[in-house]
């Protein structure tokens, strides 16, 4: 059933709701009685007769019902599009068969109480109304409608939503009129990254008609930042999460090139750089995190980058192109640069502390099968050492100085040595902050000041899966639960997070899948070969199993954070059992209950 509310306003007053200040279309708010709650409804929904054009319709048999068991799924052709077909406690269910985030298969994805989960990402969907439930990605899954005749399965769709196999979920959009201030909104979220875009589309979702407000300092909508690394030549609208008119049609406000420089929380305004003034009633404080950068000699010279805009990242592959390129630190950002840069610079050299990349996060075991990898791929490795100087000739990088002594020719450098959150500008605001720069926000994504809530890489929370240990969890997927947590909360749901965090990284092609929160390990159990690359790892402290990371082994990990997100857990002593339940036999029934 559509459900449309809507309000018609005054001719003269239609001209005036055209335009927002930075050239969006602007909610302005209607108030009666002092009270803005004007909106219609728009969607693609799933409604009881979806199909308003015949010819654009297909219906055809699939299967007989005995032909799956419960809690299969089969991905099964319709002759223009494919759907997925799974029967769980007896019941069949149809929807698109790819994830709306980056296509995997969700055939090969885990099926468990009502919820499929991509075998790549970690992103979760209802199988009975496709809706997302986990992340990343922003679309849910179209839905069809299947029925049984005569023991056979039919599956009835639209051509073009199996053509697009994604679907956006309800959004409410706010009727604009004339007694719009400029310098007020009811929501102003700081930071335009994955938590600041997931917190208004899901206020939006949830029906919300007031004005909503995003900042940021960058010049770009909203985009896929993981993408600066792995897919360093992609243009700004090649990786934006929504085009510039999903913002004109459901009236969120970007403001580009904006920078909050302080936040007054007793009379709720932020203050801009540029000394504009914006007065909130609720705020959501998403800025990510800073770079490092070098503190030795050269630091600011020219072709020393950190990759932080597209810019920078097409800025670095062009300049690298045939060159000589050092990258400083073998984080996730400087591997997956030196990944990229590998087949087109004319040398790739890695400057790192440590004497294995990735120890602490997957261990030494793991981080000397990837390092291998990297060698075999013309990478050259300078272990335990740091940069000590930069060269310059006329201006322009030449050398890089490491403290061995060793002196690198450099035509480009990539610092990738950390991040540091971006906070700075709350240090007299009352908000809770801790020692290290990070905003401290409860289940809810709450910080201590009421109406005020933060997310992302710039807080620490109460991670479940940890018995509600306070960590930081800088990860893709995590920030987009972050952003819609708190914008539940923002509408008093009373929602707090538990998701298990999901990461994955790309290099030479191939990926390393990891889900849970690994943090002080002290043992890794490997099953498979390191030396093959196809792996999983299982890492465990005091008996616990905490985390798992794979490579060439999907979906063990999707499969794990099922079985962890249900609130069991896994024993090291039970590692075996599990690879061989869930990967060799595909018997998941080991994932029902609760328990160990």
């Amino acid at each position: 059933v559509e459900v449309k509310i809507e309000v018609v306003i005054p001719e003269k007053e239609r001209s005036k709701e055209e335009m927002s200040p930075n050239g969006k279309a602007s909610p302005l708010i209607y108030k009666v009685n002092g009270t803005a709650r004007h909106y219609h409804l728009e969607e693609h929904p799933i409604a009881s007769n979806p199909y308003h054009n015949p010819k654009d319709v297909v219906e055809a048999s699939v299967c007989h019902v005995k032909d799956l068991e419960n809690g299969q799924m089969r991905e099964v052709d319709l002759g223009c599009g494919k759907a997925l077909l799974i029967k769980e406690s007896g019941e069949f269910h149809a929807v698109g068969h790819k994830c709306p985030h980056y296509g995997a298969p969700l055939v090969k994805g885990v099926l468990s109480k009502g919820r499929v989960r991509c075998p790549w990402h970690g992103a979760c969907f209802n199988i009975g109304t496709g809706d997302i439930e986990d992340f990343p990605g922003l679309d849910s899954l179209p839905r069809f409608q299947v029925k049984i005749e005569k023991e056979k399965v039919y599956i009835r769709a639209s051509k073009q939503t199996l053509q697009t196999q994604r679907r956006t979920k309800m959004m409410a959009k706010c009727i604009s009129l004339s007694n719009y201030n400029l310098s007020s909104t009811n929501v102003l979220i700081i930071g335009a990254g994955a938590a600041g875009l997931v917190c208004a589309e899901t206020l939006r979702q949830e029906g919300f008609s007031d004005r909503i407000v995003m900042c940021t300092m960058d010049r770009h909508l909203p985009y896929d930042r993981p993408k600066l690394s792995k897919s360093m030549d992609s243009h700004p609208e090649q990786i934006a999460l929504r085009p510039k008119e999903f913002f004109c049609t459901y009236d969120i406000e970007v403001l580009t090139e904006m920078q909050v420089a302080a936040v007054d929380v007793k009379s709720k305004i932020a203050v801009f750089k540029d000394g504009f003034k914006m007065e909130y009633n609720k705020l959501l404080i998403a800025t990510g995190n800073t770079p490092k950068t070098l503190s030795c000699k050269g630091k600011e010279m020219e072709n020393v980058f950190n990759i932080r805009t597209p810019e920078d990242a097409n800025r670095v592959v062009k300049l690298a192109t045939s060159k000589n390129v050092v990258i400083v630190g073998a984080s996730f950002l400087g591997m997956e640069v030196a990944a990229y840069l590998a087949e087109r610079a004319h040398s790739v050299s890695l400057v790192e502390l440590e004497h294995v990349p990735f120890k602490k996060f997957f261990g030494e075991r793991v981080g000397r099968a990837v390092m291998k990898m990297f060698e075999n791929n013309r990478v050259k490795f300078y272990m335990q050492t740091e940069v000590s100087e930069l060269r310059e000739q006329e201006g322009k990088l030449k050398e890089v100085v490491l403290k061995s002594g060793k002196v690198l020719r450099a035509d480009v450098c990539v610092v990738g040595v950390g991040a540091v959150p971006a906070t700075g500008f709350l240090k007299q605001s009352g908000i809770n902050i801790d020692s290290k720069g990070f905003i401290v926000v409860n289940k809810m994504m709450q910080t201590n000041i009421p109406g005020v809530f933060a997310a992302g890489d710039a807080v620490t929370f109460p991670l479940a899966l940890r018995n509600n240990k306070k960590v930081n969890v800088p990860h893709w997927q995590m920030a987009h639960m972050h952003g819609r947590v708190a914008a539940l909360n923002m509408l008093a749901h009373g929602t707090e997070i538990s998701t298990v965090p999901y990461l994955w990284t790309a290099m030479f092609g191939k990926s390393i899948r990891y889900a849970g929160h690994g943090e002080g390990f002290d043992d890794v159990v490997i099953q498979g070969d390191l030396d093959e690359l196809k792996f999983v790892a299982f890492y465990t402290k005091s008996d616990e199993v905490v985390a798992v990371a794979s490579m060439n082994y999907d979906p063990i990990v999707s499969k794990v954070a099922e079985v962890l997100a249900a609130g069991r857990t896994i024993r090291k002593r039970d590692v075996d059992t599990v690879v061989f339940l869930s990967f060799r036999t595909g018997d998941m029934s080991w994932l029902t209950g609760k328990g160990t």
